[in-house]
């Protein structure tokens, strides 16, 4: 297939559910040429308590979908997917298209800025017992300091549509209050749900922490990696396509929060 085809093909993005909407949302936003294939593992949610094993065999059955669906790159936009999984999605798609993940362009965004500083991050569980951040950021050799804790019940209330109100507010205030998370010069947002909560964790905070969101970091990544790649669409010729292996109303209904606009959802399960 000539790069001219490759071009014009789709980007396909996968999540535990339906926050990494967040992420095709800054994508679509910052690359309006360019359509999305989105999947949420909706029946699977969420991968931050998953084991390793069970995130990489949802991983690739997502990405037997995706291939088939002709993607040029797909993007895992899970951080606790990306953790358990990036590797083994690379090398199984192999050149039938480029993996990306939204743990690296974090990273090294960090990396630029805040060499020298002691940063913050949370996280699922899966994400920050990875130590994936630590490890790669311990790489870049520029005198980082992390302190990462798991917020289990953030990504939960964000699902089911608990944010911006008093729960929510207890809950971010319980977890930013750890003795970790103090005296920290920037907090990391290591998952595509907690952008919905930016607001609540900047009022926390008035000002004192830089909040280090993920989803519009990635899609600059993803924007010099098709230029780079030279894989970038001229225009957009097909509408993008949203799949979720466990449809309800609910979700839905919430996609709409998640990515600003109506999307139709459409069942695919995994196994059948």
């Amino acid at each position: 297939m000539s790069e001219k085809n490759l071009q014009n093909k789709p980007i396909g993005i996968f999540d535990s559910g339906i926050g990494g909407l967040t992420v095709a949302q800054a994508i679509t936003k910052l690359l309006p040429q360019e359509q999305i294939i989105y999947f949420g593992d909706t029946a699977h949610l969420p991968y931050g308590d998953k084991s390793t094993a069970a995130i990489q065999a949802y991983a690739i059955k997502i990405c037997d979908l995706l291939v088939k669906q002709e993607c040029k790159v797909i993007l895992i936009a899970c951080n606790s997917a990306s953790a358990a999984a990036y590797d083994l999605v690379k090398e199984y798609v192999g050149s039938k298209a480029k993996a990306l993940n939204v743990i690296d362009p974090a990273v090294n965004y960090i990396g630029k800025h805040y060499a020298n500083k002691t940063i913050g991050l949370i996280g699922t569980r899966q994400t920050v017992n990875s130590g994936v951040y630590k490890r790669k950021i311990e790489d870049l050799d520029q005198n980082i300091s992390l302190h990462s804790v798991a917020t289990p019940l953030l990504a939960d209330i964000i699902e089911e549509g608990f944010f911006n109100n008093n729960i929510s507010e207890s809950i971010i205030e319980a977890y930013l209050s750890h003795p970790d998370l103090q005296n920290i010069e920037a907090l990391i947002l290591a998952c595509t749900h907690y952008p919905l909560i930016k607001n609540q964790i900047k009022e926390y905070y008035k000002g004192k922490v830089d909040i280090v969101d993920a989803s519009q970091i990635v899609a600059e990544d993803v924007k010099a990696f098709l230029e780079k790649e030279d894989l970038a669409s001229g225009a957009l010729t097909k509408d993008h396509k949203f799949y979720v292996s466990d449809f309800t109303l609910s979700f839905e209904a919430s996609t709409k929060i998640f990515f600003e606009r109506e999307v139709s959802l459409e069942q695919y399960p995994l196994w059948e």
